[in-house]
């Protein structure tokens, strides 16, 4: 029986078996997709070393085939086996790495780079890759570990990059004699594998407190994802608030359609 005290219970409207069936696509699609691209992802870049180092082994090491002799099946069955490729290649870097520290492996390097210098095409292709190659894996300062903003391409404009190095040599000599100068790598938008490479004064270089994987997905999405304003220490949102976040957005969707 109701008194004139009691407090009016709100009326939660109940979804139809659409709106249900959809929440839970969005929800299944929220744990699958992350799984699926990295799985997806990983299964290609191991089928693309397998294709460059397979066609060296003789075949009848290739683990289809050896699957197919222990089993005794037929020789035309078709079995995607992936990975060995991805052995041979971590197995044989060691190796290589390992025997390039000594005296003989250092002795064969130098008689190897004296003859491609003397190769017109190859020694310019030859010092070019080597030259990329120290920079990256040989450079002792931090490097792309800091994202940036500077005015471009022209002021009040602004746009995203990630300071590479100081410049250095003539570079640094030219451009900006009375003060520091910054490499800053300005990455395109969807693709960040490609961009330009701008000189520009440190005062006009902005650092940001942003990661760098931050700053990624921010040129990735277009400007979509913007990191969240607190600091996140495992970097990313928790799979369960995910999918919490979508049961709710779909119950709003329900009641204001609704009223």
């Amino acid at each position: 029986m109701n008194t004139p005290f009691d407090t009016e219970q709100p009326v939660h409207p109940r979804r139809s078996l659409i709106g249900r069936l959809r929440a839970s696509f969005l929800t299944g699609l929220v744990v699958i997709a992350p799984v699926g691209l990295t799985m997806w992802l990983i299964w290609t870049v191991v089928g693309w070393i397998d294709g460059w180092v397979l066609p060296l082994v003789p075949k009848a090491y290739h683990p289809d085939r050896m699957i197919q002799d222990f089993f005794g099946l037929d020789p035309s069955s078709q079995i995607n086996v992936r990975g060995l490729g991805v052995l041979i290649f971590l197995i044989f870097t060691i190796i290589v790495g390992f025997t390039a520290k000594g005296l003989l492996g250092r002795s064969f390097i130098r008689f190897a780079e004296s003859l491609v210098e003397r190769t017109p095409v190859v020694r310019t292709i030859y010092s070019g890759i080597k030259q990329i190659s120290e920079t990256i894996f040989a450079q002792s300062e931090r490097s792309f570990e800091t994202a940036c903003l500077i005015e471009y391409p022209r002021r009040g404009i602004w746009a995203l990059g990630f300071i590479s190095t100081s410049a250095k040599g003539e570079v640094a000599e030219k451009s900006d004699p009375s003060g520091e100068v910054m490499s800053v790598f300005l990455p395109t938008t969807p693709n960040p594998t490609s961009g330009f490479l701008l000189f520009v004064p440190k005062k006009d270089v902005i650092e940001l407190d942003m990661s760098v994987e931050d700053s990624a997905k921010l040129v990735i999405s277009a400007g979509l994802v913007y990191p969240s304003g607190l600091p996140d220490p495992n970097g990313q949102q928790d799979l369960v608030q995910l999918m919490e976040n979508v049961e709710a957005k779909e119950k709003q969707k329900t009641e204001e359609t609704v009223n």
